[in-house]
């Protein structure tokens, strides 16, 4: 797993205006990924940052990034709450919220849509993607967008901005681990 595979997919994230964010490996050595996630981890908890493998198949994993302190506030909002809700979750604490996450990822054939809630999409978007993934939404960037039009038009600037910045620097020379604030 490359500094540059971590930029690239996660910047946003690494800079701490993101949740967290998903990318896939393929190819993978899962001895070699394990050390990875290992070093990279203790790295990165005392920055605030986790990284764990959602999902893995023989030549493929799903990584998340993200950042518990602002998942925890994300999953506090009432409305994310309901829909985690509604939908089965026990909402006894935001690890066993992953790992419900995590079980439901391995178990469904496709994506589990409040996976949005997750990655810091904004709770009436997750619903919106829930009730019709394919009408109703006014913008498409990094997720489909069905409320908060200019809100999420500013976000997706600053996320591509912070993105072209991250891949600067770490061309530049600078060190993953600074990168991480």
């Amino acid at each position: 797993m490359s500094s540059e595979q971590l930029v690239r997919n996660c910047a946003p994230t690494l800079a701490g205006i993101k949740t967290g964010s998903l990318y896939a490996i393929q190819g993978v050595d899962m001895d070699e990924l394990k050390c990875d996630l290992s070093a990279l981890n203790r790295t990165l908890i005392s920055k605030g940052v986790r990284i764990i493998p959602l999902k893995m198949s023989d030549d493929k994993v799903l990584i998340y990034i993200y950042r518990p302190q602002m998942l925890k506030k994300d999953l506090s909002d009432p409305n994310a709450q309901e829909i985690l809700s509604e939908l089965g979750y026990s909402l006894e604490s935001v690890e066993v919220s992953v790992v419900e996450l995590i079980l439901r990822l391995r178990s469904y054939g496709s994506f589990p849509h409040e996976i949005g809630l997750f990655l810091g999409y904004p709770p009436s978007d997750v619903r919106g993607f829930i009730h019709d993934p394919n009408n109703g939404y006014v913008m498409s960037g990094y997720w489909k967008v069905y409320s908060n039009e200019d809100k999420a038009r500013d976000l997706f600037r600053r996320y591509k901005t912070c993105t072209r910045e991250y891949e600067r620097m770490l061309m530049a020379g600078r060190p993953l681990e600074q990168l991480v604030v």
